[in-house]
């Protein structure tokens, strides 16, 4: 129900000669909807020092030219007597059920309609609009594909989303938010502005029943709960399905004019967009038409299963593929070229397949599922070691390759004897001395594991970045092949997050990482002949970004790709998206999202990233990470909105304050606070969320 009127039947202040049945006022017989001529001439008790003329604007529908109508007022009538008062003046037969006042100077709704005009400060200066709630809004999918949708700009953003999700049918909207265009991009697209974009055609939508209609189709999709996809063949879409397919790919010329965010700076630009999720639309200066991102905001994709996301998958493997092509996250050559190859092969299955039935595909173990889910609900807290005490605690102990960069130094790597325990490795002479002290021992709860990688050339190395009180130390670990590169890769991501390899999340990780390095290899697996490449009918540029396009030929590219779709060919296209995705989250600077801050006691501006489970301090000249902070270590956060500083406390004493640079700092505090309550989220929950507590965390107090 509107929240305008979800009151308006309960409410004394009607008359009870009224009511009000599916949003239409009903007047009793005898009596007409208009003003009767007792009502035309006021009474001078009327006219006291109570009372005063209003003035509001009343706008259509349906694009008609709006009205202006003046009451005469009094203090102490409640806003839904003052929507009565109006209706009955405008004399329209029509449903006003979504209509609200909206309060343009002051930026906001009247939407407690048992509230008196005195409560909420309106005077006779007051310029009042009677508008609907519902309008239509330009949003751009993940995959680029824009639609025109009907979106509530009075409920909060948080809400607005999950009704546009639910529309879309996407699960888990707490994931995602509205983004608005940077400066930068917006001088981009005007630049550009004669120039026809394959992104600039809006598919006008509609929602009945719930479910998503094209205005240009004559049939409406019916989407099967289990399998998030259409119900039947006779339910389908005519043509494309903007929610469910993929953006055709582009060529270089066209890629080439799309906006990309070449410095830190320019990505610290985009995520400054992010609108508060505690306030609506219209209180943040969006208006009808405007054009809007809807993107996956925070980077933990909560039971992310093929069997019932179907939509979700294909919109999150979209927003990957657009960070890779667009260069907003770096990767090696080695890891565009399997990307590309992934892409080719998605690319020939949705131009090939029937349409899919989604319910064929397998569903994740629930078994595993919920013992993830119940280590990633324990993370960080003293309840982590429920598992482990019921468990033995495995160990690794290998020959490695260590090496610490000094300055003016270049010393090789050296071979140690590594003993990896609970989440501590420690390093000795050799294995024989591996009784006695060790020559070190490194803590990686909270460092940064960066993988130092190159398949082809047999390289398997480790960057651990270590967190000490004056900021990080640098470590390098060098594997001796693939097998063991995995085990300690996942042993040491696991340990950064203050768990051990008693986790079956262990398990996985490790055949994660393996399944990644296998996808990287350019070699075709034993046994299977090489594609022939004059055969392919493949534009390779348009898989991988303009750099590396420019960087070969077209038939270097060609087999390059080729080379590394050998190991991905088997895929069925939701497990080759599924793919695409994992190998996306195993980037090092996957989920970052960064902003310009200024530290207290710093006279200089740095950079902060967060990710979905820390913070980081940022060297902005070199781009390396200085310090890291674990959202697990949090122990409580603030925001003094006077001199708009964030400050936060971690456990052992330690406290950190900045100033937001680059936007307002309401949006670091949500997004640090949309984290925390993301991290809260369980099976049990049937997807109802606790939005109290979300307001709760990200809010603040302006």
């Amino acid at each position: 129900m509107s929240t305008a009127f979800a009151v308006v039947g309960v409410w004394a202040g009607f008359p009870p000669a009224h009511t009000w049945t599916g949003g239409v006022f009903h007047f009793p017989k005898g009596k007409s909807s208009g003003t009767h001529s007792g009502r035309n001439m006021a009474t001078a008790a009327e006219y006291g020092h109570n009372s005063w003329e209003l003035s509001i604007q009343v706008d259509q529908r349906e694009g008609d030219e709006g009205m202006k109508f003046k009451l005469r007022v009094k203090g102490d009538l409640h806003v839904g007597g003052l929507m009565l008062k109006l209706v009955e003046k405008i004399k329209a037969p029509q449903d006003w059920s979504d209509h609200a006042i909206w309060w343009e100077k002051r930026s906001c709704w009247l939407l407690k309609t048992h509230w008196t005009l005195d409560k909420y400060g309106v005077q006779a200066d007051a310029d009042l609009r009677y508008t609907p709630q519902h309008k239509p809004l330009c949003i751009q999918l993940p995959n680029m594909k824009t639609i025109r949708l009907p979106v509530s700009f009075s409920c909060v953003v948080f809400k607005a989303v999950a009704e546009i999700c639910k529309a879309l049918n996407i699960r888990r909207s707490e994931e995602l938010s509205l983004l608005k265009l940077s400066d930068d991009q917006k001088k981009k697209k005007k630049k550009d502005k004669g120039q026809e974009s394959v992104f600039d055609e809006i598919i006008n939508m509609d929602m009945t029943g719930g479910a998503l209609s094209l205005y240009s189709k004559t049939m409406t999709p019916t989407y099967d709960p289990d399998s998030g996809s259409p119900a039947s063949s006779t339910s389908l879409w005519f043509g494309e399905n903007p929610v469910t397919d993929c953006q055709p790919n582009l060529p270089p010329e066209e890629l080439a004019k799309l906006f990309k965010p070449l410095t830190m700076e320019d990505k610290a630009a985009i995520n400054a967009g992010w609108l508060d999720s505690s306030r609506s639309l219209m209180e943040q200066g969006i208006q009808e038409n405007d054009r809007l991102l809807l993107r996956f905001k925070y980077h933990c994709f909560f039971d992310l299963n093929p069997k019932y996301d179907a939509v979700r998958i294909t919109q999150l493997y979209e927003q990957a593929r657009w960070t890779i092509l667009l260069e907003e996250i770096d990767c090696t050559e080695e890891e565009m070229l399997m990307f590309a190859s992934l892409q080719y092969h998605i690319c020939k299955l949705t131009l090939s397949t029937e349409p899919l039935n989604n319910s064929n595909e397998p569903e994740i173990d629930e078994v595993e599922a919920a013992l993830s889910n119940l280590e990633s609900t324990l993370e960080g807290r003293n309840a982590d070691k429920i598992l482990e005490d019921i468990t033995d605690i495995p160990k690794l102990e290998d020959t490695l390759k260590l090496f610490r960069p000094k300055r003016l130094t270049l010393k090789p790597y050296k071979e140690y004897w590594f003993v990896f325990r609970d989440t501590t490795i420690s390093y000795y002479k050799n294995k024989d001395s591996a009784n006695k002290e060790p020559i070190e021992q490194l803590h990686l709860r909270g460092c940064e594991v960066i993988p130092d990688v190159n398949v082809t050339e047999k390289k398997f190395g480790l960057k651990l970045l270590l967190p000490v009180a004056d900021g990080m130390n640098e470590v390098y670990i060098r594997c001796n092949n693939e097998t063991q590169y995995a085990k300690w890769k996942a042993a040491c991501i696991l340990a950064s997050k203050g768990k051990t390899m008693a986790y079956s999340s262990y398990r996985t990780e490790v055949k994660n990482i393996q399944s990644f390095l296998q996808m990287k290899s350019l070699a075709p697996p034993p046994g299977q002949a090489s594609t022939d490449v004059e055969s392919m009918e493949m534009n390779a540029e348009c898989f991988v970004s303009p750099r590396y396009a420019k960087k070969y030929k077209t038939k270097q590219l060609t087999t390059r790709i080729l080379e590394a779709l050998h190991n991905i060919s088997h895929l069925s296209l939701m497990e080759a998206k599924m793919r695409f995705i994992q190998a996306w989250q195993s980037l090092p600077e996957f989920g970052i999202k960064y902003y310009i801050v200024r530290f207290r006691g710093s006279k200089k501006d740095e950079l902060l990233g967060i990710s979905y489970n820390r913070l980081i301090r940022i060297d902005m000249s070199t781009g390396l990470p200085v310090t890291t902070w674990r959202f697990s270590n949090i122990k409580q956060w603030n925001v003094n909105w006077e001199i708009k500083q964030v400050a936060i406390e971690f456990d052992q004493s330690v406290s950190i304050a900045f100033s937001c640079q680059s936007c307002d700092c309401k949006v670091v505090h949500e997004y640090i606070g949309g984290y925390i309550f993301l991290s809260t989220r369980s099976k049990d929950q049937n997807e109802t969320l606790d939005e109290e507590l979300f307001h709760k965390l990200t809010g603040g107090q302006d």
